[in-house]
C-alpha cells in the first residue's frame, strides 16, 4: 500500500482554554495546514502567536478543541490517550532547544530510549540501530560517553539521533539551534537537512532565527493564532 502523501493534515483546527467558562480564551482560530512527505518547513511568528500551542497539538501532546488533525493519514480525534501515545512515539520525533538528554546515560543509551519505551526491554537490534544513527550524525567514537561529557553541539546531535530512532515520518524541532554558537548551529542545521533529503523525513522547525528560517524551503507564519502567510522560500 502506498504511503500517504500528506504526513500532516490540519483542517479548521481550533484550540481554547477554559472551554465553557467565562474565562474561555481561544488561542488558535481555524488552522488549515498540510505538510507533505519530505518537506522542510519553518514555523515562524512573534512570541504569543500560538506557535507552542500549535506544536503541542501537532505533536499529540494536547488535543484540539475542534477541527480535524491527522498524522500519516491517521485521524487522531477517535484515539484515546494510549492510542495517541503510540502514534506519537512511532510517527513523530522531537528535537528541543534544551536537548533533554539524561546526563548520566551514554549517548547510545539516550538514543535507545524511545525504543525502550515502545518495546520495554533492550535488545541487539535496538543497540545496532542506535549505534548506526550515532555513526551517521558523526558521533560513532563518542557513543559510549555519558551525555554530560559531550559539547552542546554534540548533545544536540544525540538528540537528533534519538528523534530519528523510531523512523518517524515527521520531526518537530523547537528552536533546535537556540542554545548553540553559530558554528555548532550551522552543523546541526546541515545535519537535519541531510537527513531530510536522504530519508525524505518531513521537518517542521519552529524558530525565531531569520537566518535559519531563510534556509528552509517553506515559511509558515503564525500571528495571533492564525496562519497569515504560507509561502515557498
Amino acid at each position: 500500500m502506498a504511503e500517504p502523501t500528506n504526513v500532516l493534515e490540519l483542517s479548521d483546527v481550533h484550540k481554547s482554554y477554559g472551554t465553557g467558562s467565562p474565562l474561555e480564551v481561544e488561542i488558535l482560530h481555524g488552522i488549515d495546514l498540510r505538510l507533505q512527505r519530505g518537506e522542510f518547513a519553518a514555523l515562524i511568528g512573534p512570541s504569543g502567536s500560538g506557535k507552542s500551542t500549535l506544536l503541542n497539538l501537532i505533536g499529540l501532546l494536547d488535543r484540539p478543541t475542534g477541527g480535524h488533525l491527522a498524522i500519516d493519514g491517521q485521524p487522531t480525534s477517535g484515539l484515546d490517550d494510549t492510542g495517541l501515545t503510540r502514534l506519537r512515539g512511532r510517527r513523530i520525533g522531537f528535537v528541543f532547544q534544551h536537548h533533554l538528554l539524561i546526563p548520566a546515560f551514554t549517548a547510545l543509551e539516550n538514543v535507545m530510549m524511545p525504543m525502550l519505551v515502545d518495546r520495554g526491554r533492550p535488545d541487539a537490534e535496538m543497540r545496532e540501530r542506535a549505534a548506526t544513527l550515532l555513526e551517521q550524525v558523526g558521533l560513532g567514537e563518542r557513543m559510549n560517553n555519558p551525555a554530560s561529557q559531550l559539547s552542546g553541539g554534540q548533545q544536540q546531535r544525540v538528540a537528533i539521533a534519538r528523534a530519528l530512532v523510531m523512523r518517524p515520518s515527521l520531526v518537530l524541532a523547537d528552536e533546535p539551534t537556540g542554545n548553540l554558537d553559530t558554528h555548532s548551529a550551522d552543523g546541526v542545521f546541515a545535519l537535519m537537512r541531510e537527513i531530510n533529503v536522504a530519508r525524505q523525513t518531513t521537518f517542521l522547525i519552529v524558530t525565531h532565527d531569520p537566518r535559519l528560517a531563510q534556509r528552509c524551503d517553506r515559511h509558515i507564519e503564525l500571528v495571533d493564532g492564525r496562519i497569515v502567510a504560507d509561502r515557498p522560500n
